[in-house]
């Protein structure tokens, strides 16, 4: 029998089930409730591979293959391979931690810019909004859904009880984004999405089935509305007129006289003002009053009962006071041009997995008669029953005993070679599977890590683990970096307090190293790096930070380590002074103790911070510290002498000043710096900055 159709399109893999192929009727077969008038035929396929697709990771392919006509459907195995490779990837998918970060927030603040100071404040102000909104487990509840059917979706709403965006994931089956034709591309974002599923009849509140659905909308910026009620009694919105008559305007928008249009300008767009806003309806129909013309997107409106808000607010056009819609959709591929949908892990291996439970059902029929054989007598008196004289069956157990006539016999028939063919092909399929879906045998664990000959060999084993998982998120890169903006902007629209007006900063989800890290190798590279000049600091902490270094905070981070080496430099430069002040006052080594002018001296020294103390070393440590400041040796040279002359004449030995005066001059030659260090030490000025070192 020839194919009389062939479809390819995004759930294409799945043509191979007999289900697939059927029409659903509604009230009949597996597909039965899909198949509501409401439901677009253009849907129908995406929501029958979702219910699929669950009913594998639910251990129920069996189930469905029963209840599409399959009577051998319920003797099958499944022990749960499906979901063992979708958790396996979500694993490897989400690493060891996910974090927000906010580039430029692990510079240091700059007091007089204030830039890095407004990365890290934003960067720790959405840390605490995914904490409070339990970020992790959103993810992992929307990446499970998207690894599993290829599609799942995040909604953002502003909570004004909370004064936060609230964040909920939420089923793709009950998402219906409308596509305009030049909107082909999955870069490009819908002007308009549905949320829709059916509510079953409730006899005990008197509620018939009913479908609710929810949309968001943009459109142009309208009159301001307000909550009323309509003739009939239900909530409805309407317009806020003035003494006039006319509509009054919302607060802060303008009417645009050329166009007629109102325009708005949003927080995060100063200078910049839009006339597009989003709408929110959230209504729900009577299935009764839908007829067969009516779906998802063209529901008859005057049939419509809006749901009211805790605050009082009718959801029916309600103006949200944002220009995008908080909707995100995620996809677990990257899908293909002119596609929108993904593809779930399992989609390339779904025949394999068929293959696996089949014959995990025949592995387990052959070891029932091999464990339990199939046993053959000839010459024995078959044991009877005293009271009806039925004959019995014979029972095979531990200390069983026959008795066999003469010319008797017992033969048994042997399966365990079949069992072992069965299990070999198990074996087989299980590679066949974790080769074609990339997570490899490695990484699926059914390796035995002792047969690894060596680290690069297990590292080259999870190549294909590797690029599995870097497509993956770079599928998932650009929508959180969305998710994240869109926060920022709905704390921007609520006027949320340390939310000020502009552009909001870029952020992104960062993710965990999938596989174990060398750390030691990775913090040899770092040191090295470093150490050469080819690393600054702030990308060093960075990479310790994605080794798996429990580094919380970068920015803190690299404060802590510049204090304590600026404390070490200080107190290094401090001794180095003391020993420097005691040998030129002709004191034995094993008098040269710290001296408190010199430790005044050094603490006094002019500069930076980090600079002021190390200018008080001298001889090769002063050489040192004028090539790190860019200063030249003679000057650093001559500056350390010039202060120690001063400390002692604010003491009042001249005598000791003359003699190091003398010194520091024979160390200077004839030079421009002697005389003017002559000079000022003669006029009893302290050497300064400006006056020694030079601009």
């Amino acid at each position: 029998m020839g194919l009389r159709d062939l479809v390819i399109d995004a759930w294409s893999w799945l043509n191979y089930k007999p289900v697939m192929a059927t029409p659903p009727r509604r009230g009949f077969g597996p597909f039965g409730e899909l198949a509501a008038s409401w439901v677009p035929p253009e849907d129908l396929r995406r929501l029958q591979a979702y219910k699929l697709l669950a009913a594998y990771d639910h251990n129920q392919a069996g189930q469905l293959a029963a209840a599409a006509g399959d009577e051998t459907g319920l003797e099958r195995r499944e022990l749960g391979d499906a979901a063992k490779l979708i958790d396996t990837a979500l694993g490897y998918l989400l690493g060891s931690e996910q974090t927000i970060v906010v580039p430029g927030a692990e510079q240091q603040n700059d007091p007089v810019s204030g830039g890095a100071g407004g990365h890290r404040a934003v960067q720790e102000q959405l840390r605490a909004w995914a904490e409070k909104e339990l970020l992790p487990l959103r993810i992992q509840q929307a990446e499970r859904a998207a690894i599993r059917s290829g599609d799942a979706v995040y909604t953002l709403a502003w909570e004004p009880s909370k004064g936060r965006p609230a964040l909920r994931t939420i089923d793709a089956g009950f998402y219906f984004p409308e596509w305009s034709d030049d909107e082909t591309d999955a870069a490009e974002y819908p002007t308009r999405v549905h949320f829709a599923w059916e509510l079953p009849e409730d006899d005990r509140r008197g509620l018939k089935a009913r479908l609710r659905r929810i949309t968001y909308e943009l459109g142009p910026i309208g009159a301001a509305t307000q909550p009323g009620v309509s003739k009939d009694g239900f909530p409805v919105r309407e317009w806020v007129t003035g003494p006039d008559g006319d509509p009054v305007l919302i607060v802060g928008d303008q009417l645009v006289a050329e166009s007629g249009m109102i325009s708005r300008t949003y927080p995060w767009a100063p200078g910049r003002p839009s006339g597009v806003t989003c709408y929110l309806t959230d209504a729900e129909w009577l299935l009764d009053d839908l007829k067969a013309q009516h779906d998802v997107y063209n529901l008859p409106m005057e049939k419509a009962a809006y749901r009211v808000r805790s605050d009082g607010e009718v959801l029916q056009a309600l103006d949200l006071m944002i220009d995008f819609l908080p909707v995100v959709h995620l996809t677990n591929t990257i899908p293909d041009a002119g596609e929108h949908w993904g593809q779930p892990l399992i989609a390339k291996v779904m025949q394999t997995l068929d293959e696996l439970a089949a014959t995990d059902s025949d592995s387990a029929a052959a070891s029932a008669t091999t464990g339990t054989p199939i046993i053959g007598l000839s010459g024995v008196r078959l044991p009877k029953d005293r009271t009806t004289g039925a004959t019995l069956p014979l029972q095979v157990r531990a200390d069983t005993v026959w008795s066999l006539a003469d010319g008797g016999s017992m033969h048994t028939l042997d399966t365990s070679a079949q069992l072992a063919e069965l299990r070999s092909r198990i074996d087989h399929l299980l590679d066949r599977v974790a080769g074609n879906s990339r997570l490899t045998s490695s990484g699926l664990g059914t390796i035995d890590p002792a047969s690894v000959p060596s680290g690069y060999a297990l590292q080259l084993a999870l190549g294909p683990l590797d690029s599995l998982v870097a497509a993956m998120r770079l599928a998932r890169t650009h929508k959180y970096a969305l998710l994240l903006k869109m926060a920022c902007r709905l704390y921007q629209a609520g006027r949320a307090e340390g939310w000020p007006a502009g552009e909001s900063l870029p952020a992104k989800l960062v993710w965990g190293p999938h596989t174990p890290t060398d750390r030691a190798a990775v913090l040899d590279e770092v040191v090295t790096a470093y150490t050469a000049g080819v690393l600054s600091l702030e990308t060093a902490v960075r990479m310790l930070s994605d080794a798996g270094y429990p580094i919380e905070d970068p920015a803190q981070e690299i404060q802590q380590i510049q204090a304590r080496a600026a404390a070490a430099a200080a107190h290094q430069a401090t001794m180095t002074a003391d020993m420097m002040v005691q040998k030129l006052q002709g004191l034995p080594p094993d008098q040269m103790a710290p001296t408190p002018r010199a430790v005044a001296a050094s603490k006094d020294l002019p500069g930076h911070q980090g600079q002021r103390v190390l200018f008080a070393a001298v001889g090769k440590s002063a050489v040192e510290t004028a090539s790190f400041t860019g200063k030249s040796a003679a000057v650093a040279e001559h500056h350390v002498p010039s202060q120690l002359i001063w400390s002692e004449r604010q003491t009042g030995d001249e005598r000791r000043a003359d003699r190091l005066r003398r010194r520091a001059g024979r160390t200077l030659g004839r030079s421009g710096p002697r005389k003017a260090f002559t000079a000022r030490c003669r006029a009893g000025v302290r050497p300064g900055w400006s006056a020694h070192l030079g601009p």
